[in-house]
């Protein structure tokens, strides 16, 4: 199965109030197949690297030759 991961952006209202809190306007959320996963970050480069794992994660999930050599 494909799955789609991105990185998607939030502004105003849609910000959690601890980063609203925090004077923050804007923040960034991963969606896998279109649904949040995770928290809010409060910057773009976060969001990407938690992106990023989770697209490790998931390329390696379907191979447990690779998950064998790993451990």
């Amino acid at each position: 199965m494909n799955s789609q991961v991105d990185v998607a952006v939030m502004i105003g209202s849609g910000v959690p109030t601890a980063l609203q809190a925090q004077g923050k306007r804007v923040c960034w959320v991963v969606l896998v197949n279109g649904e949040r996963r995770g928290t809010a970050f409060a910057c773009r480069s976060e969001a990407q690297e938690c992106r990023a794992a989770w697209l490790e994660q998931m390329s390696t999930a379907g191979r447990p030759d690779v998950a064998r050599q790993a451990g």
